[in-house]
């Protein structure tokens, strides 16, 4: 019986982190919108008090770091300052911290041994377990991607995937 549970647990992680990194890599196309944007507009806002364009690339990059580093307990690359990943102003230093991010969780999620899933963890005051964290990166992640998209649209620029 024991046995059939682990196989069971198992084929379930299997199928989550294939999951997550279908709807992570598909949220990722972000990354081509980000190369689209022309430099000039990445400071451009919708009005005062909401992010820019490279805010909202530069939160969707932090949260990609953080989620990892703060509920999963993994390390970041030595160069990278999560807390300061939002100041990052400037297209090609904008775009460099997001595909870099992106390349970190895919690395992360591929090496994460399955029983990290169900590890318990805390989420913003919670007590959950790793595929919460998951689920939470990827709701986070497609949230901004939305975002993103309305910003470009509204700046004349069409998504490379819709064209």
């Amino acid at each position: 019986m024991a046995a059939v549970q682990t196989t069971q647990a198992q084929e379930t992680g299997n199928n989550f982190k294939k999951q997550f990194s279908q709807h992570f890599d598909y949220a990722s196309r972000v990354l081509s919108l980000a190369k689209a944007m022309p430099a000039e507009i990445y400071s451009w806002r919708p009005a005062e008090g909401v992010s820019s364009v490279e805010e909202v690339y530069t939160h969707i990059a932090r949260y990609n770091f953080y989620y990892l580093q703060n509920s999963l307990g993994f390390t970041v690359p030595d160069d990278v300052e999560v807390d300061n990943i939002e100041s990052i102003t400037g297209k090609e230093d904008v775009v460099e911290i997001l595909e870099r991010s992106i390349e970190y969780v895919k690395g992360q999620i591929e090496a994460m041994p399955k029983s990290k899933l169900q590890e318990q963890t805390e989420l913003y005051g919670r007590t959950v377990n790793g595929q919460a964290v998951l689920m939470q990166l990827i709701t986070h992640k497609s949230e901004h991607v939305g975002q993103a998209i309305a910003y470009g649209r509204v700046n004349g620029v069409v998504p490379p995937w819709s064209e």
